[in-house]
């Protein structure tokens, strides 16, 4: 029950859920970098956002089921959002070889590189404040 209400309730499970998702991108990005050269490779993308922001829509509707086999109503719960890979579509193949630009999978790497660290930081932080509070202690800075 505790454990629940600490680890599966709104913040730390979103922060959770965004760093799976910063985790596969980051492997799609490397492996866009690798191919960047590969004639006929086709760039690949995470979708996730989309399906967060869903779930954490307070103002949709949200339907219980009572069954596995009952279709899911209204916005989805954080348990049952997953980060998804896959292939834009992309017509356009510049210069003949594939449709990865070098500049722009880089600078998605960065970002995704400083979302991720930003996610640590946030779970550190409330570990650190769990902790504290187990041990009675005063919460550190940092």
């Amino acid at each position: 029950m505790l454990g629940d209400i600490l680890f599966k309730g709104g913040g730390t499970q979103a922060v959770l859920k965004s760093l799976d998702a910063a985790t596969l991108r980051h492997r799609v990005i490397a492996n866009n970098i690798a191919n960047a050269t590969t004639p006929g490779f086709r760039r690949v993308e995470v979708k996730f956002e989309d399906q967060l922001r869903r779930a954490l829509d307070r103002t949709r509707l949200q339907g219980t089921r009572t069954s596995g086999n009952h279709l899911k109503l209204g916005r989805p719960t954080l348990g049952e959002i997953r980060p998804r890979a896959y292939r834009p579509a992309d017509g356009t193949l510049p210069g003949g070889v594939n449709n990865v630009d070098i500049d722009t999978e880089m600078a998605k790497l960065a970002e995704n590189q400083i979302m991720y660290n930003y996610g640590i930081r946030f779970v550190r932080g409330s570990y650190r404040k769990l902790n504290a509070a187990i041990q009675a202690k005063s919460i550190p800075n940092q």
